[in-house]
């Protein structure tokens, strides 16, 4: 099935990652491909050889993205990562595969949508598919099984609280 997991308040990857550890207890294996994303320190990527059975591959760099007017370094990295992922997919190398903030790169169209979404249409029935981020485009969320839209009620940033390590990144 596909399921997607967006909106702007916070958990969206973490939901992600809850998948996974179930899935773990099954003996599933889990491959996520992190989009835009290429720091070492985040929890994930310190963390993912600690479960088995997951693989992570943070397939951004760790930059400042210009929605509005990507570097072409970074729409290479999208289209390099995606090709990846399509590849894990169609050889189903994973029971679940994790396309972590693949909604912006879609909603800012640093991948061509219609591609992406006929492309998860086609494989969802074959394992479970995960996209996160903010922004989920209506054409992946009516392909999707499942969608959840985390919704910022309240949140500690706005009362200058920092990033805290292993809570929120």
């Amino acid at each position: 099935m596909l399921q997607v997991y967006t909106g702007t308040g916070k958990g969206k990857t973490t939901a992600a990652l809850g998948v996974a550890l179930r899935g773990a207890g099954y003996n599933l294996k889990t491959i996520m491909f992190s989009f835009l994303k290429d720091d070492p320190n985040y929890g994930e990527a310190r963390a993912f050889h600690y479960l088995p059975g997951f693989e992570l591959e943070q397939v951004g760099r760790d930059a400042f993205v210009n929605f509005r007017n990507p570097d072409p370094v970074d729409l290479e990295l999208c289209r390099q990562g995606w090709e990846k992922a399509k590849a894990a997919i169609t050889e189903h190398r994973a029971d679940i595969i994790i396309l972590d903030e693949l909604n912006i790169v879609l909603c800012t169209n640093m991948l061509p949508l219609a591609e992406v979404v006929d492309f998860l249409k086609q494989h969802k029935q074959e394992l479970e598919i995960i996209t996160t981020g903010r922004g989920a485009p209506e054409e992946l969320i009516k392909a999707a099984d499942l969608v959840t839209d985390m919704t910022e009620l309240k949140h500690y940033f706005h009362k200058g609280v920092s990033s805290r390590n292993g809570i929120d990144h």
